[in-house]
């Protein structure tokens, strides 16, 4: 039972990433749907230019299902036999995949907020929702990657199996 228990903190983190960073961007799309609905009722064609700032938020969540693969892939989960990991090993899985769930989570909820600013700029002045509607929802999305990076880079110096 003990000998499983890093595979337990690995996959937990797994699901960290996968759940925060899913939370984030459900609440941050939730927050520019909201916005966007609202605009919409009054000004039904500036669906194409409001669909960008809707999604942006969405992206978080992909880097955290991106890290769950990941560690799903180095642990041999998806192809055969999960490969025998200690628990500190475990941990330190999980440890790396905090970085993205945490940015996931806040930056994702942080881009709905911007995004729905810019959705509300928009519904006013059209010609601003690249120039600002989107470059600022896109500025949080920076703090997202950093997170995606630094679970990717840690993941890659964990060595596990054999």
């Amino acid at each position: 039972m003990l000998e499983d228990l890093g595979l337990t903190y690995a996959l937990a983190g797994a699901a960290i990433a996968t759940f925060l960073a899913g939370i984030g961007s459900s609440v941050g799309l939730s927050i520019a749907a909201r916005a966007a609905g609202g605009v919409l009722s009054e000004k039904p064609e500036r669906y194409g230019s409001l669909m960008l700032m809707v999604l942006l938020p969405s992206t978080q969540g992909i880097y955290g299902f991106v890290i769950a693969i990941y560690v799903m892939v180095k642990l041999n989960i998806i192809a055969g036999e999960p490969v025998a990991i200690t628990a500190i090993q475990g941990l330190e899985v999980l440890a790396s995949c905090l970085a993205v769930a945490v940015a996931g989570l806040v930056s994702g909820i942080q881009q709905g907020k911007a995004s729905a600013g810019g959705i509300i700029m928009t519904a006013k002045q059209p010609e601003m929702s690249v120039k600002a509607g989107v470059l600022y929802a896109a500025m949080v999305e920076f703090y997202a990657i950093l997170g995606f990076l630094i679970s990717f880079l840690l993941l890659l110096g964990i060595k596990v199996g054999a």
